[in-house]
């Protein structure tokens, strides 16, 4: 046995939820590459081989929770990839109602179990959180599926933004009650990647950061890119870390911070919710 066993996934069950394409995909992808037996909802087709199949529409409750009960059985690892842009009719459900209701029936049903673990894919969108952590304590006070989509729709947020703020704030207040079920809870923000959601707003998921990609010389990040890390914090080499959201974005919002990349300055203090120096 080898001390980097941790990073794989021999003898485990994996729910991926979003991946019929993009990082859910190659996250699925990458699971079942690491020994694990891959079950992928979708409510996109799902092509890939190799893995269970099953249909859900995360905004509607019914269908999430008849999925669950198709699932059945231990899972160990969930990744929560699932995700929609602005436009989309029911976004704060299929961008957070819907899977946080997912992981609570699993947690209802006893499917996830000491040494678990849960992966989110938020995204730059949802930093800065900790601003608005009362108004968003309040939407997660809110533990019934349809009267927390109604607050997103009363409360004007029911949108890309707020409801990534709303998953990182999830991730952080889950934490430590999850951990003393043995569960371990994380999210990554990613930089712009290729995908297809990606592709369909091109000019503003993608062109983000591009100045940056130019002067570093690299390119937008591949799905298999962003999925690496998050088969890496659901790993049990991840033991120590629950409760964060991982930048991904190859030190972007870093080095506007920090001012050694001046010209994203102005764009992380306003996504960190930060005021300027």
């Amino acid at each position: 046995m080898s001390q980097l066993d941790a990073f794989r996934y021999d003898g485990k069950r994996v729910l991926v939820v979003g991946g019929a394409t993009g990082m859910g995909a190659a996250a699925a992808e990458l699971a079942r590459e690491a020994g694990a037996e891959v079950v992928v909802m979708d409510f996109a087709e799902i092509k890939m081989p190799g893995v269970r199949a099953i249909r859900v529409n995360l905004a509607e409750r019914e269908s999430i929770d008849a999925a669950i009960d198709e699932c059945g059985g231990t899972v160990h690892a969930v990744f929560s990839c699932a995700g929609v842009a602005d436009g989309t009719p029911g976004i704060e459900r299929i961008n957070f109602v819907g899977h946080r209701h997912l992981i609570d029936r699993l947690l209802a049903k006893k499917m996830l179990g000491r040494g678990a673990a849960i992966c989110f894919i938020s995204s730059a969108a949802g930093l800065g959180w900790e601003a608005n952590l009362p108004l968003l304590q309040e939407l997660l006070d809110i533990s019934d599926f349809d009267a927390a989509a109604r607050w997103f729709q009363d409360a004007g947020k029911a949108d890309y933004f707020h409801t990534k703020q709303a998953m990182c704030a999830y991730v952080s207040r889950q934490a430590f009650p999850l951990l003393k079920q043995g569960i371990r809870i994380n999210a990554i923000c990613p930089g712009p990647t290729d995908t297809p959601l990606a592709q369909a707003n091109k000019d503003m998921w993608l062109g983000f950061g591009s100045d940056y990609r130019a002067e570093v010389g690299i390119e937008p990040f591949t799905p298999k890119e962003q999925a690496y890390p998050l088969l890496f914090l659901c790993s049990d080499a991840a033991a120590a870390i629950s409760g964060i959201t991982l930048l991904s974005d190859a030190g972007y919002l870093s080095s506007g911070i920090t001012g050694s990349y001046p010209n994203a300055t102005m764009i992380a203090n306003f996504l960190l919710g930060r005021n300027p120096a």
